[in-house]
């Protein structure tokens, strides 16, 4: 595994956007127990669980960059762009201080693979590290048929994730774009929300886009440069 900066072996697809400052952590308990896994007394083993939208990936990718942030070493793997493959990617992950597991559900119902993540979750485990995963549902929903492996998804500390209202993500809009530099205006956001895509990645993606034209053509973010851009 190649290591970056720091300590921090990233691991698949992580995107150096995706952190805690630029998440709307709508609980408390959720922002505690994942920020501070990785200290001392934190949480071994925390579950994620919601829909496609609801940040899953986004949260498991930040609790990486927080990791390297702290001098220790992260792996992240998405089971759905990599699920394909058999599971020797697995060994040597108990040597990571947080591996951060993505759509675990991805690989549910195949022998190898959850005799793999059985002995991978007891290895962490036993070396004192630290295990974070995600799913599309509850651990008790999934159809795991080693009954061990349902049984240690069981004892971790789990949240639902669910979808963001209107007003969360207009508030997940402003800090996306806090986070450019930019001045996004309530007005403009919402004019953004209503005719912009559904999906968070979709929306940000649209903050990516207006804040290269804002820096390219000197100018603020307003409705009639947003129609002008992104061409609405």
């Amino acid at each position: 595994m190649a290591m970056t900066q720091g300590q921090m072996a990233l691991g698949v697809g992580v995107r150096d956007a995706a952190t805690f400052s630029n998440y709307h952590f709508t609980s408390t308990s959720l922002a505690e127990a994942l920020k501070g896994q990785l200290s001392p007394g934190g949480e071994p083993f925390v579950y994620l669980w919601g829909g496609e939208q609801s940040g899953r990936s986004h949260l498991l990718q930040a609790a990486c960059h927080l990791a390297g942030e702290q001098g220790k070493r992260a792996f992240y793997l998405p089971l759905n762009e990599i699920g394909h493959f058999p599971p020797h990617m697995l060994e040597g992950l108990d040597e990571m201080d947080l591996v951060a597991i993505d759509d675990l559900d991805g690989v549910i119902g195949r022998k190898r693979w959850e005799e793999a993540l059985f002995h991978l979750y007891n290895r962490l485990r036993d070396g004192g590290r630290h295990l974070l995963v995600s799913a599309s549902c509850a651990p008790r929903l999934l159809p795991a048929t080693l009954p061990d492996l349902a049984s240690r998804l069981s004892w971790g500390v789990t949240f639902h994730l669910s979808g963001l209202d209107d007003g969360q993500r207009l508030e997940a809009l402003k800090l996306r774009a806090r986070d450019h530099g930019l001045a996004l205006p309530d007005e403009v956001a919402r004019y953004i929300l209503h005719r912009g895509p559904r999906s968070l990645p979709g929306l940000f993606a649209a903050m990516s886009q207006l804040d290269n034209a804002s820096l390219s053509a000197q100018r603020r973010l307003t409705i009639p440069f947003v129609k002008q851009t992104l061409g609405w």
